[in-house]
């Protein structure tokens, strides 16, 4: 397995993101849609989930597709954006007939961003702008970092943010992850130099600092963002994706699979605090010609990304007025 050309998760054709975010805010949204509606299915493992129109997504639901999925800020507020991308959708002529009507269906997560530095005093939620302005900003080769719905995000003890990986598979079949990182767990070892992913990392995409010489680690839980917003609330989001052709529960055991990237990349992770979701959706382009070991290794291969993405999402952050907490390479690089 190597990356495709892009290392992004639109490395899946016909998949493209559009991101918009507010400085001052420091909070912002994430958009993923295709051309055509997309199988999808979604797993929970945090135990403080914020989400919109989940339900759908299990085997046994009638939904046939997905338009758009949103990932955003703003807590409970960020859902908001959804709105704004169902809008948008429709005055596109997007959604699921309904007799003369159209309904774009739209599956949203949210982290909670709101004690982060940024300007939050609004009287209007800026929510529904922001999604409307995520999916006119649609690209193949968009921005990590301090962008999106990862623009305000925190980790333990460094800036987290948006990330992406991708990976194709000696069978020609193309998978690739989406994140949000924002975990009330740490991503890096003591120190904030070592990635937990460092095992998982390619072509030095995350720094090449390597893996953590040391032996222990995991007992010290220190957490400056705890401290900084004196509040427990985080969650790392996000999409894993594929062009295989596959089932609705067959996307279902993929997004179970890729929870396991979560565990490599965050310590601790899915914690009663955190929030943590994937959403996992196909194209359908690829037939499978060895259904279960393909499928085996389409998990595996989303757990790959998930990890590198989430890494890739802390080292690529940037600075921005009032953060509370530094970047990983303000701590690394100067």
């Amino acid at each position: 397995m190597q990356p495709g050309p892009l290392n992004l998760i639109t490395d899946v054709r016909g998949l493209k993101v559009g991101q918009a975010h507010n400085a001052a805010l420091k909070s912002g949204t994430t958009v993923l849609t295709a051309d055509k509606p997309l199988l999808s299915s979604v797993h929970v493992m945090g135990g403080a989930p914020g989400s919109r129109e989940t339900d759908l997504l299990d085997p046994d639901k009638s939904a046939p597709g997905v338009d758009a999925f949103v990932l955003s800020g703003g807590s409970a507020f960020g859902l908001d954006a959804a709105s704004g991308v169902v809008q948008g959708l429709r005055d596109m002529g997007r959604g699921f007939p309904v007799h003369t009507a159209r309904v774009p269906i739209v599956p949203a997560a949210i982290i909670f961003d709101l004690i982060n530095g940024g300007d939050k005093d609004w009287r209007t939620s800026p929510y529904p702008v922001l999604g409307q302005a995520a999916l006119s900003n649609l690209e193949a080769n968009f921005a990590l970092g301090s962008v999106g719905a990862g623009t305000g995000a925190m980790s333990a003890m460094l800036k987290g943010g948006t990330g992406s990986a991708s990976l194709v598979l000696d069978s020609g079949i193309t998978v690739g992850a989406l994140m949000i990182a924002n975990p009330i767990g740490s991503v890096t070892t003591p120190g904030e130099r070592h990635f937990w992913a460092a095992p998982y990392e390619i072509d030095g995409e995350f720094g090449g600092k390597g893996v953590d010489p040391s032996t222990g680690l995991g007992r010290d839980l220190n957490s400056e963002k705890i401290t900084a917003m004196l509040k427990h609330a985080n969650t790392t989001i996000g999409i894993v994706a594929t062009d295989a052709k596959l089932n609705k529960a067959q996307c279902k055991r993929i997004a179970i699979a890729a929870h396991d990237g979560i565990g490599r990349a965050c310590v601790p992770a899915h914690t009663p605090m955190d929030g943590d979701l994937i959403f996992s959706t196909t194209t359908g382009d690829k037939d499978l010609t060895n259904p279960d070991f393909e499928l085996a290794m389409i998990g595996h291969a989303a757990a790959l990304c998930v990890t590198r993405a989430i890494a890739r999402a802390v080292y690529e952050a940037s600075p921005a007025p009032n953060d509370l907490l530094p970047t990983w390479r303000e701590k690394n690089e100067t």
